[in-house]
């Protein structure tokens, strides 16, 4: 059945449509670069009354023209359609699989507990047609994520639906036991476009395009060649393309929350609904940038298994929240980190973004480190709680970075030759490839041995209680004491950073798990 559990020999095939809304931009930039000037002159000879021959300028016959306009849109639509034929795919039990290639046959299949994210994705012509790709990540899929384009709208959603109710450990009705209905999302915040745009003005591009036009002005000035002043138009096409690329991408963004995960729309001309399942994000960084801090801006990304960093899609995927307030960075982080495990977490998160030295309880780097990072010394420390690891760094632009213990893949100590003169050291917390890299700086190497001991044991102990993959079967950190009452463990609804502190005893320092969403 179409976005429901099937039988192991029922197979499904992508919408006919499939082949018109990925090939149409080939076709299109096939006939504008090979066809516009042999159309131009089919045009000209048959309206030209003196060519008895009806020949193109170039001698050719108007047929030979016209086939060859001919062929390679059959020819690209042969090749669409056959893709199209030979693409199905199935969601069992435990597996969704995907079998496609004409020539090269691959057959694709990844369990559904391993799901990280799920998107529905859909390109302009898509959305014309009401169409939308479905395209989810598994930890151990590799950077290739698992596609099917294109589906309806309904279709996608409701498959959707099945693969996270089916990876989160929910079950069917008795009516319908292969169809999970899409759970309801609570809105949280949407980012107004003209914070958007200012944004982008007070971005990095900003200053990256002031100082290039500079550089590129100069000679001019110099030389005194008003030609040279064309230099900069490189310069100024790379900067608009940048702040095009920021705003389309940040356009309508909107964060939602439902027992399926964190929810995230955007998008301008292509938009995208991504979903996160509790558990899966493995870090989280906080940026307030220089130019942003007097409105109290402030930007989140995190870390998926599965994202990556490669591509300006992949980028976009792992931002969490593109620019906005203080709140409004608490109300995301208490998506991804409901349980912060301190009893003030608002005024911990307040120290970890803005503050410096020892408040709130962070341990900062020596004054001796001055030596080495002589504008950020004093915000470089770290606090951890019960539940997460907090890293704070930067001075132009101020870092925020969160690790909750279970998803702390490795760590590392590194010292360099001036750190050992001053008897220094980083502290590298391991994660999962995307923009997060969590690094404590130059701490005391005392104390960056205790944070290497204690924080081994800390991720060794969490990942002992995290529970089964499927979020839906997991017992709350607050209720824990509970498990004896037959209530089966929910997903957790983060009314608020604030919630209550979870509990977690000591273990064992941990080895490398690897990049598998553990």
């Amino acid at each position: 059945m179409r976005g429901g559990i099937d039988a192991p020999q029922t197979w499904h095939r992508v919408h006919p449509a499939s082949p018109l809304v990925r090939g149409w931009l080939a076709l299109v930039a096939f006939y504008v670069v090979f066809g516009r000037d042999w159309l131009q002159n089919a045009i000209g000879s048959m309206a030209d009354p003196s060519s008895s021959h009806r020949r193109g300028a170039e001698g050719l016959p108007i047929w030979v023209i016209v086939l060859f306009a001919v062929v390679p849109l059959v020819v690209i639509l042969a090749v669409f359609f056959a893709s199209w034929w030979f693409t199905r795919y199935q969601v069992t039990e435990d597996h969704v699989r995907i079998n496609s290639g004409v020539l090269v046959r691959q057959n694709r299949q990844a369990r559904l507990d391993r799901v990280q994210a799920i998107d529905i994705n859909q390109p302009l012509v898509a959305r014309l047609l009401r169409l939308a790709e479905l395209k989810f990540e598994v930890a151990d899929a590799g950077h290739a994520a698992m596609r099917l384009s294109f589906l309806r709208l309904d279709e996608a959603e409701q498959l959707r639906a099945t693969i996270l109710g089916r990876a989160a450990g929910v079950r069917g009705s008795t009516e319908h036991p292969g169809v999970i209905a899409s759970a309801p999302e609570r809105p949280v915040l949407t980012v107004p476009p003209q914070r958007v745009l200012g944004a982008a003005v007070l971005s990095g591009v900003t200053v990256w395009l002031l100082g290039a036009a500079v550089v590129a002005l100069l000679p001019a000035v110099i030389s005194g060649e008003p030609f040279a002043v064309a230099a900069v138009i490189p310069v100024v096409f790379g900067a608009a393309t940048a702040y095009w690329a920021f705003f389309t991408r940040s356009f309508n963004f909107r964060v939602a929350h439902s027992a399926d995960g964190v929810r995230l729309h955007y998008g301008l001309l292509e938009t995208h609904a991504q979903t996160v399942p509790p558990g899966r994000v493995q870090a989280v960084s906080v940026h307030a940038p220089l130019f942003w801090r007097p409105f109290g801006w402030h930007r989140v990304e995190m870390n998926v298994a599965g994202y990556g960093t490669a591509g300006r899609e992949q980028n976009a995927r792992t931002v969490l929240l593109p620019v906005g307030t203080f709140d409004e960075v608490l109300a995301v982080l208490a998506l991804v980190l409901p349980h912060p495990g301190v009893e003030d977490p608002v005024a911990v998160f307040r120290a970890g973004v803005r503050g410096a030295g020892t408040a709130e309880g962070f341990v900062a780097s020596p004054s001796r480190s001055r030596w080495l990072d002589p504008l950020a010394f004093r915000r470089n420390g770290y606090r951890h709680t019960e539940t997460a690891l907090l890293v704070r760094s930067g001075r132009l632009t101020h870092r925020l970075g969160v690790v909750p213990h279970e998803r702390t893949q490795s760590l590392a100590l590194q010292q360099g030759p001036l750190q050992r003169r001053l008897g220094l050291a980083h502290v590298l917390l391991h994660s999962t490839s995307g923009p997060v890299k969590p690094v404590v700086p130059h701490l005391a190497v005392d104390t960056a041995r205790r944070l290497f001991t204690d924080q081994a044991e800390r991720a060794a102990r969490a990942r002992r209680l995290a529970g089964p993959e499927q979020w839906m079967l997991r017992t709350p950190p607050t209720s824990r004491a509970r498990e004896g009452d037959g209530v089966p463990g929910e997903a957790a609804a983060p009314d608020a950073i604030a919630a209550a502190p979870a509990q977690a005893p000591d273990v064992t320092p941990s080895s490398h798990p690897g990049e598998d969403g553990r």
